[in-house]
């Protein structure tokens, strides 16, 4: 089963973090990329941080552009994958070895991506 894993955490933590433990970490994580290539269909991309974002959005003329965050979220998405696996249980225990982890304000979102179509054609 295909899922999106998406890699959040607090910027508020993450300027916390002292830069010998960062490259430590980042580290750590080029190393689970590799340990973890068979369930990676797609390795995704790193986010720029997040007051480097534009959005594009509902407006009552038209579609307004707008820069920087707007989420009232705390946590932000730094990056994501496409994976492969088994089943949910699997993806779990994938995202549970996430290196990132063990520092505060991190977490792992998966969803599972939508792979049958048929619903929407009329």
């Amino acid at each position: 089963m295909k899922y999106v894993i998406m890699f959040t955490s607090t910027p508020a933590h993450d300027a916390a973090v002292s830069p010998e433990v960062a490259q430590d970490v980042y580290a750590r994580v080029y190393q689970w990329f590799q340990d973890n290539a068979d369930s990676i269909e797609d390795s995704g991309a790193e986010l720029q941080p997040v007051d480097a974002a534009t959005t594009v959005r509902h407006g009552a003329t038209g579609a307004v552009v707008v820069d920087g965050p707007f989420t009232e979220a705390r946590e932000a998405v730094g990056g994501f994958t496409l994976i492969d696996v088994p089943d949910l249980d699997a993806a779990i225990a994938l995202a549970r070895t996430w290196p990132m982890l063990e520092l505060e304000g991190t977490s792992v979102e998966i969803r599972p991506i939508v792979t049958d179509y048929s619903q929407f054609e009329q």
